[in-house]
């Protein structure tokens, strides 16, 4: 059963009513909706817990798909959570600090993606930092010219907004996929677009602050040859 993925429409919900549908096979709790990223695109599942009308609390160890078609999502519990039962009614939490930091640290990386425009070969979003991989023919990259860019990008406080395309629409504009490595999730008819007014335009399913001001100071913590032509840049929350 899909899940209905609140955080794609407001990445700023931290919790949410939400009813048990389906339990998997190893374990996964199934909700009609919830507030929980589930581990995609570089970027890690939340992690919280589901409160039910009782008092009983259940620890979310980690957040993950179930299907290739990114529709329907699992809450994996902690070891030892007491079991529930489809059809009960919980309130779904969220690590609110933990998924704040990786939506600071995920924008940026959208921004880096702008101040260096090369194929993206892999990305990872931490809570503080992140680093992304880019097809790139020659070195010489330098930490504090890249740094002063992301500084005047963030600066104009740009608004981070999502709309939503076709499939169709993407197949004919083929331009806005970065990633070598990440494809779109495609075959439910529609694929998210994050904008980043006037600075970045590109499919995406994760979660982002809502203006690049948010983001605050950034560092360039490192640049590694990672093959012939794969720069890995590391950046961090200052």
């Amino acid at each position: 059963m899909p899940t209905e993925c609140l955080f794609r429409e407001d990445s700023y919900l931290k919790d949410c009513e939400a009813r048990v549908v389906a339990i998997t096979e190893q374990g996964g709790i199934v909700l009609d909706r919830t507030v929980f990223y589930a581990t995609s695109g570089g970027q890690p599942g939340d992690t919280g817990a589901l409160h039910l009308a009782d008092g009983t609390a259940l620890t979310i160890a980690d957040t993950i798909y179930t299907d290739k078609t990114k529709t329907e999502i699992a809450h994996v519990p902690a070891s030892g959570s007491p079991a529930l039962n489809i059809g009960d009614a919980v309130r779904a939490f969220i690590d609110w600090d933990k998924r704040y930091g990786r939506m600071k640290v995920h924008t940026a990386l959208h921004l880096l993606s702008v101040v260096l425009p090369f194929p993206i070969t892999g990305a990872a979003v931490g809570d503080a930092d992140g680093r992304a991989d880019f097809n790139i023919p020659e070195a010489g990259l330098d930490k504090e010219a890249i740094a002063g860019k992301l500084a005047e990008m963030i600066a104009t406080d740009a608004v981070v907004s999502s709309r939503w395309i076709s499939d169709a629409e993407l197949e004919a504009n083929p331009g806005l996929i970065k990633s070598m490595s990440v494809k779109p999730p495609m075959g439910t008819g529609r694929v998210r677009l994050i904008e980043i007014d006037n600075l970045d335009l590109q499919p995406c399913g994760g979660t982002h602050v809502r203006k690049v001001g948010e983001i605050g100071a950034l560092t360039v913590t490192g640049i590694e040859k990672k093959g012939k032509q794969n720069r890995r840049v590391r950046i961090a929350l200052a």
